[in-house]
């Protein structure tokens, strides 16, 4: 179950790496908060589906409650701000910024979970900090003009990426992977949907074609349903510590993709915060995998 969990966390992030290029294409087609209810849908109908196949929803009216206020934090705030982010920003910065996510998952965790941090935990957080400020660079924000506000919305993601992680870890134990995220993802429609409108009135829409409704459908059905599934699922498998440490697939992905596909510059500062983050969740695995060790030989 151990191996299950991990497969699953990777691979989930692996596919948030290519939804950031994939995401920035759409975009300058789709405005953000449209987009996010398109794939909130297509997730809710795809995962709703199986739900209906296998006897329906289970839980009890306040167990599904809560996982509805919990997406509206996962999937209305957090997806929000990623996909804000991601227009304003670039690829690659969207998938190394939300990297910083397991620092939060580890804060949260330690909150809301009671889990034990070490001192080794505190300094890999430290480091994966300075990397996103590296990266973010406050001192450069007139001249970064619009990217410096899409990097600050994507620390925004970061930061309530990790509450929502962790608010899932805790309702796994009373609900199944599948009633979570089918419920989770309506419970982002009462911000994406009020907004997408507005969006539709003022902003509107470009050329809406093939390769748009692919892409659309990539983020709706491979990047929302299947890849939130696996997270989730990883997340009741899991220590919630463990799972943040393979979030680092999705930058490593992602600022790859950029590059390639979309010819992005990668410079200084976003290898200098890449070194530290990368530094600051390899420290923290170490410390992860001793207190493990320590606790099999007690």
């Amino acid at each position: 179950m151990t191996a299950l969990g991990m497969l699953a966390g990777l691979a989930a992030a692996s596919i948030w790496g290519g939804m950031y290029v994939v995401s920035k294409v759409v975009l300058d087609i789709i405005p953000p908060f449209a987009l996010l209810s398109s794939r909130l849908i297509l997730g809710v109908l795809c995962l709703g589906a199986i739900v209906l196949l296998t006897g329906g929803l289970r839980g009890t009216r306040r167990q599904l409650c809560e996982v509805f206020l919990i997406g509206v934090v996962g999937y209305g705030v957090s997806l929000g701000f990623q996909f804000v982010g991601t227009k304003l920003s670039t690829a690659a910065n969207a998938a190394l910024v939300t990297s910083a996510s397991p620092a939060f998952i580890m804060l949260f965790g330690v909150w809301l979970l009671k889990e034990r941090v070490t001192l080794l935990q505190v300094f890999a957080l430290i480091m994966a900090t300075a990397g996103v400020v590296a990266i973010v660079n406050p001192s450069k924000a007139a001249e970064a003009g619009q990217v410096f506000w899409g990097n600050m919305a994507l620390i925004g993601a970061s930061l309530t990426w990790g509450l929502y992680s962790v608010l899932v870890r805790r309702a796994s134990g009373a609900l199944s992977t599948l009633e979570i995220s089918t419920v989770a993802f309506l419970g982002g429609l009462p911000i994406s949907l009020p907004i997408s409108a507005w969006e539709s009135a003022t902003v509107g829409f470009g050329e809406i074609t093939f390769p748009v409704i692919l892409g659309v459908l990539y983020l709706g059905i491979i990047s929302t349903a299947f890849a939130m599934y696996l997270w989730n699922k990883s997340l009741a498998l899991l220590n919630a510590s463990i799972v943040s440490l393979l979030f680092f697939a999705q930058p490593v992905v992602g600022a790859g993709l950029g590059a390639w596909l979309l010819g992005e510059e990668l410079n200084l500062g976003f290898w200098t915060g890449a070194t530290l983050i990368a530094a600051g969740l390899l420290t923290s695995a170490r410390a992860q995998s001793a207190r493990l060790t320590r606790a099999e030989k007690a």
